[in-house]
């Protein structure tokens, strides 16, 4: 299932607060992206079709909330990525940011940390 930028910013308001009307997730993101309730609600039927959020009626209004859960989302997403640009290896994602200064002190101690944790691992 593909979804786009703009669907993604509306999963991410459901992942973080659902159920969720239209208006509530138009709040959530739509002044940063100077969207409408009616751009929203395109969004979300577009969402509907793709099987990605279900919507329940609640009087007259309805109440999204995600069918896709994040981290499959994140899974799908990253390994999207890792193959279109780098043949599928994590090594050379890695080696790209190395290789052109992106990689904070931050970032490199967090590496470390978890190739460690799966040196223990193995």
């Amino acid at each position: 299932m593909r979804i786009s930028v703009a669907e993604s910013l509306v999963m991410k308001a459901l992942w973080r607060s659902s159920p969720a009307t239209a208006d509530e997730i138009a709040a959530a993101v739509g002044p940063e992206q100077r969207w409408t309730t009616a751009t929203v609600k395109s969004l979300l039927s577009r969402l509907l079709s793709k099987k990605a959020v279900a919507a329940a009626q609640d009087g007259r209004r309805y109440l999204y909330s995600p069918l896709l859960a994040e981290a499959d989302y994140l899974q799908e997403e990253s390994r999207g990525l890792v193959d279109r640009l780098f043949g599928g290896r994590l090594a050379p994602l890695v080696s790209h940011f190395a290789e052109t200064k992106q990689l904070s002190a931050e970032d490199i101690a967090e590496l470390k940390r978890l190739i460690a944790e799966l040196d223990d691992d193995a």
